[in-house]
């Protein structure tokens, strides 16, 4: 029987490879692959302005305690997910009384048949406060955000379920979502959305809708959710905040535009689970230095379910998937709290159960782009070596505002056991597109103009190695980068088994199956085993 089960097997992989050689998609079997620029067309800035508050799918549509802003998050295995949602209204202006948690109670009834919600769980609830110490701008203070943890779950099974809170007649509608294949080398989501920058404009809108006839099964968001923060206090916004309000005593926020973004979202992220990592848009300073308040409220993330101490980072399982989410606006250097969970979590997953390892942060360490030229050096010195060193597969980044796939690369040095690295900053924003290349005749930023205060210390030295020698940039695009384009728009990645993963980037200007790149990232398990152990790692410190 099991020699009957390997000849089967094989028999699939190779009809699996006679059909990918028929549809010609390249893998990285193929590379290193000679750079390619897309030029940049100039009718295809799409409408990067914002959706205003005026639109149907922004305004409130509940009444009193009813939940709105209801999103699927996933726990760390396949058999527990968050369910979060709002309830009352928020306020904004110079008198404001914050709403009590207490008063509405967090509840989620569901079970695998619509007419039949005979399991029920309790959670917590929340409010948050952004506040300014200025005279004449607008304090906030949010609905109650609940959050809800359901486990006990099957694998791959829809569930039913309606959240709020039944005492006061304030319960949602039926909704439903799907949890996660079990984890194992042959069991995998079928396809997963990778989107970042997000915004709410007319680009987004259509990026939504594209994702959306995707039928994707998780949602990864690379940071940059909603920009909020290019705005006033009072709903005044700006493509640029610094050029247009430079003289305001600290960087001001619109706070309901989160609550916007999420009523925007509901209809997909009521259903599919969405999973989300902090970008800088999302740091939002307040009275006391507070930051980041509407990040760590609004989003359920497992992070005590995967031994961080921390929103900012987490992990977690997707099939024969292990992603690992890390914040480039926290502390990350090797004695931080972030490295040494990042390496616990690292020496402790199972690659014989989830032999594929993808990691996200938001702002990449390898882009050929002017904006945020080699703005996270500090972290890349810090945090590459481990990462190469337990064989990570595939990064995704998003910031810099376009689309740049790499060749297997580590240290600027083309590397066949390197991870590839995709920047999907294109979702939508406000911000428009990056459309300069560092590379280009005078467009090499002066290394001091690089470093973000916000992540550290200055690192970005001239290169020491390789094509750009002593230089700062490449006069040329840089090897490690394989394909580039400024275009709006998503990308899908499909697991197929243990060793073969599809990617797939559409652009917004095309039709919903039009594919602007694709590639199969194959993992050679022959030529890159795992570099070290965790001993070694303990030994060496």
């Amino acid at each position: 029987m099991a020699l009957y089960a390997f000849r089967y097997c094989c028999f699939i992989f190779l009809l699996y490879l006679m059909a990918i050689r028929a549809h010609n998609i390249p893998s990285t079997l193929d590379g290193p692959f000679n750079p390619v620029t897309v030029p940049y067309d100039t009718s295809l800035r799409g409408k990067a302005v914002d959706i205003p508050d005026t639109d149907p799918r922004l305004r409130r549509r509940v009444k009193g305690f009813e939940p709105e802003q209801i999103s699927v998050s996933l726990s760390t295995s396949y058999d527990s997910v968050w369910i979060s949602w709002i309830t009352g209204e928020f306020q904004i202006g110079d008198r404001i009384k914050p709403l009590d948690p207490k008063t509405v109670s967090s509840i989620v009834r569901y079970g695998r048949l619509r007419n039949s919600l005979s399991h029920e769980a309790t959670g917590y609830s929340l409010v948050y406060n952004q506040l300014y110490p200025f005279e004449g701008l607008k304090n906030y203070t949010s609905g109650i955000i609940h959050h809800v943890r359901l486990t006990g779950l099957k694998p791959n099974t829809q569930y039913y379920y309606q959240c709020g809170d039944p005492s006061i007649s304030a319960m949602s509608d039926i909704y439903y979502f799907r949890t996660m294949p079990v984890s194992g080398p042959q069991s995998y989501p079928k396809r997963i959305a990778i989107v970042g920058d997000l915004g709410l404009t007319y680009n987004t809108s259509t990026t939504i809708g594209h994702l959306i006839s995707n039928e994707p099964d998780l949602v990864l968001l690379v940071g940059d959710v909603t920009y909020a923060n290019l705005y006033l206090t009072n709903g005044t916004g700006s493509d640029c905040y610094s050029c247009s309000f430079s003289q305001t005593p600290i960087h001001e926020t619109y706070q309901p535009r989160w609550d916007y973004w999420g009523r925007f979202m509901q209809n997909l992220v009521s259903k599919i689970p969405i999973m989300v990592v902090e970008g800088n848009h999302e740091i939002e300073e307040q009275a006391g230095n507070k930051t980041f308040a509407a990040y760590s409220s609004r989003f359920a993330f497992p992070s005590e379910e995967s031994g961080s101490s921390s929103s900012f980072y987490y992990s977690f399982n997707a099939g024969g998937i292990h992603f690992i989410m890390l914040g480039a606006y926290i502390a990350y250097n090797k004695s931080s709290d972030q490295f040494k969970w990042l390496e616990r979590d690292l020496a402790n997953f199972d690659r014989s159960i989830t032999p594929w390892l993808v990691a996200a942060w938001h702002p990449p360490w390898y882009s050929s782009y002017v904006a945020h030229y080699r703005e996270a050096e500090c972290m890349r010195v810090e945090m590459e070596e481990l990462l190469y060193s337990y064989g990570v597969d595939i990064v995704f980044n998003g910031h810099v505002h376009a689309y740049e796939r790499s060749n297997r690369v580590y240290n600027y040095t083309l590397d066949s056991c390197g991870p590839v690295y995709i920047t999907v900053g294109d979702g939508g924003n406000r911000e428009k597109m990056a459309i300069k290349h560092a590379d280009e005749p005078g467009k090499c930023p002066e290394p001091l103009t690089t470093p973000d205060t916000y992540m550290g210390g200055f690192c970005a030295t001239n290169f020491s190695h390789g094509p750009a020698v002593g230089n700062f940039c490449w006069d040329r695009q840089p090897d490690y980068s394989a394909f580039r384009e400024s275009s709006f728009g998503h990308g899908i990645l499909e697991v197929k088994n243990e060793t073969w993963a599809l990617w797939t980037w559409y652009r917004n200007q095309d039709s919903h199956n039009k594919i602007g790149d694709q590639i199969y990232i194959v993992r050679q398990l022959d030529r890159c085993p795992v570099h070290y152990t965790r001993q070694k790692l303990i030994a060496s410190s």
